[in-house]
């Protein structure tokens, strides 16, 4: 295929901008899907996990075909933890398209992104989304990007953006804002064309010797490691011997087994690719993200894929705890370590290493608790059972002074709230560096705050915010290290012994502070069964029932109710625990408990 017939695009965006959503309608809009054809919405997030949280955390690629071009679309995470999958998808493709929410405006992952793929001289197609919502401010948002492209050392070449308005869910597209204003029906065709004119066909050489940049990393059950990415130059064979570069260095030597190429969400099996294509090849079991396939006759490397480096890590260990085994099926050290290892190389934002001085505990180190918790949920999933130890952030040596993580967090409040906000967050070091009111009865801060501050802080934004406050945030780099944060004030009520909670003891341990336990729940010695409403930690018998008398009172012995129990998440779980406290991780259950070694 000539490469002047195809282009290579990625959707970037916020979280929760709409990003799965457009590409569902461009896929639609495009014929892949028969009229009468059930297609599940978010047809592109297609792991359960992206299904039930509602967003994207592995980049996936399909293809539509418009008039005779074929155009490759990847879909990106918008969450700032899975930042490490947009960077790799930027080296696939030649262009980008922008989203930014009509009412919301550009937010953390917004400069992230842009920042990224101005960076790589990317051209941008700029898309103001969701003008059907009813507070919508289109004019406002698009000053926002402009001010944006501005604060980010744009090129001049680069701020003459197209600028489109969209109502994904619709399948509407238009390249005015009067237009969208008087239209009563339309099409994604303004979109279509935009990318046809604005973002340029591959600039690699068909006569070229072979260029093959590995981006992703996927497993086929009939042909094994999958290698994916874009054919940079030349072109490609199956049965063809090829060269694998590593770091710019000959590494070896191989055959391509199998050869795809994408078709709406389908990979297709084809006999030779071509410059300029995103392909998926089978054959090299040695290749890994960053690695170059190359003509064996004139090798040649190209630039790797970097990320940033993760500001968190976590010890995943074996489950120790006395019901350990119970649950799960995957129980052992090596079986940890050999999963964690596999997730280190299909994920190039994670980082696993042994911890020193333990035999079973290995520091997994990613860029965020979301980042870490998705992974903990899948490895539960898979029937792994776990020890899991607090978050840490990653402390650096700049110039001989310890410097820890800093983010921009970037609140959406109603204005009752921002008094509490700011104060708890100043609290955890934040510093306020911008404040503004839209008039519309909820007001927008940005904090400077370090990663340290914000541990165990998002459970505690939403009580304070009656649930009605958005908080978003984007590491920043970092800072000196900013001195002590007060942790978590209340102790814990902790298990002193081994059986089965009883109504009895759970209900008159309910006024020493929130019971996390329910009757007929195992315990054992060191369980934490509730938080205290003091500050240390009190050790309970969660077993104690009532002693039997031969004394008969009138209702002496009518039921008692108990609060329900506070459960948590497993997000939630991973911010609410101490230095001292460790998580019990098991495919049915999250118990928090003391760590084994912990002396009462």
């Amino acid at each position: 295929m000539d490469p002047q017939h195809i282009r290579n695009v990625a959707i970037i965006a916020h979280v929760d901008h709409g990003k799965t959503t457009l590409v569902d309608a461009m896929l639609w809009q495009s014929g892949l899907f028969r009229d009468n054809q059930e297609v599940r919405e978010r047809v592109m997030d297609s792991l359960d996990l992206e299904r039930e949280k509602g967003i994207t955390i592995m980049a996936k690629n399909t293809t539509v075909t418009y008039r005779d071009l074929k155009i490759n679309i990847v879909d990106t995470p918008g969450h700032a933890d899975f930042g490490g999958e947009v960077e790799r998808t930027l080296t696939m493709v030649d262009g980008v398209i922008l989203l930014v929410d009509s009412s919301e405006g550009p937010l953390p992952q917004t400069r992230f992104v842009l920042q990224k793929a101005l960076g790589r001289g990317l051209p941008i197609i700029a898309v103001i989304n969701k003008i059907d919502r009813p507070d919508r401010r289109p004019a406002e948002v698009l000053d926002e990007l402009y001010s944006l492209f501005i604060d980010l050392d744009a090129e001049e070449d680069q701020l003459d953006f197209p600028v489109l308005y969209t109502n994904a869910k619709a399948g509407l597209a238009f390249t005015s804002l009067e237009e969208a204003n008087q239209a009563e029906s339309g099409s994604l065709e303004p979109l279509f064309e935009a990318i046809v004119s604005r973002i340029p066909a591959p600039a690699g050489s068909p006569e070229s010797p072979a260029r093959f940049l590995v981006t992703t990393l996927d497993w086929s059950d009939y042909v094994g490691r999958l290698l994916i990415g874009p054919l940079r130059q030349g072109s490609l064979k199956a049965g063809q011997e090829v060269a694998l570069m590593k770091d710019g260095r000959l590494a070896g030597r191989g055959s391509i087994k199998v050869l795809y190429t994408y078709e709406g969400l389908s990979r297709v099996e084809v006999p030779q690719v071509f410059t300029g294509d995103i392909v998926a090849m089978a054959g090299l079991a040695e290749a890994f993200i960053g690695d170059t396939i190359a003509d064996p006759e004139n090798p040649g490397a190209l630039p790797t894929v970097t990320v940033d480096e993760p500001t968190l890590s976590m010890e995943f260990s074996v489950n120790t705890s006395p019901l350990a085994g119970k649950e799960g099926r995957l129980l052992t050290s090596r079986q940890i370590k050999d999963r964690l290892d596999k997730e280190a190389l299909y994920n190039v934002s994670i980082r696993v290493a042994p911890v020193p001085g333990q035999a079973d505990s290995y520091q997994v180190s990613a860029r965020g608790e979301l980042q870490l918790a998705v992974l903990v949920e899948t490895m539960r999933r898979e029937g792994f059972e776990l020890t899991l130890g607090p978050p840490r952030i990653i402390v650096t040596e700049v110039d001989g002074k310890k410097h820890e993580p800093q983010e921009l967090a970037v609140i959406d409040v109603p204005e009752e709230f921002v008094g509490v906000v700011t104060e708890k967050l100043s609290a955890r070091r934040g510093q306020v560096v911008k404040l503004a009111n839209h008039g519309s009865g909820r007001v927008r801060l940005e904090v400077k705050v370090p990663t340290r501050g914000l541990i165990g802080y998002r459970s505690q934004f939403l009580t304070d915010t009656r649930g009605a406050g958005l908080l978003n945030t984007l590491v920043i780099g970092v800072t000196p290290f900013l001195g002590p944060i007060k942790g978590r004030p209340n102790g814990s009520l902790v298990s002193d012994r081994s059986g089965s909670a009883i109504t009895y003891a759970l209900y008159h341990l309910e006024p020493r502070g929130t019971i996390f336990a329910s009757p007929g729940d195992p315990v054992y010695a060191g369980l934490i069964i509730g938080e205290n409403s003091r500050g240390e930690d009190l050790y309970v018998n969660p077993c104690k029932e009532k002693k039997l008398t031969n004394i008969r009172a009138s209702g002496s012995d009518e039921a008692l109710r108990l609060t329900p129990p506070r459960r948590f998440s497993l997000e939630e779980a991973i911010e609410y625990i101490r230095e001292d406290e460790v998580l019990e991780v098991t495919p049915q259950s999250i118990r928090l408990r003391k760590r084994p070694d912990d002396k009462r």
